[in-house]
């Protein structure tokens, strides 16, 4: 599934996207971690997995989510 990055706090390693419906959703530094990124910036497409309605994976919309 692919969403958009709304906030990124680098120190935190969390932050938020809008998914293509609009609808906002939170992520957490696992989620961001499990990943190959170091940054993102607002407006970034990206690549996501949910699991229960949370984000367990973040990556660039180019990159495969395993």
């Amino acid at each position: 599934m692919q969403a958009t990055v709304k906030t990124f706090d680098p120190e935190t390693r969390a932050g938020s996207l809008f998914l293509d419906d609009g609808t906002e959703i939170p992520f957490g530094a696992a989620a961001f971690d499990a990943g190959p990124l170091l940054l993102l910036r607002s407006g970034q497409r990206v690549n996501i997995a949910l699991t229960g309605g949370r984000v367990t994976y973040v990556t660039l919309s180019t990159f495969p989510v395993p």
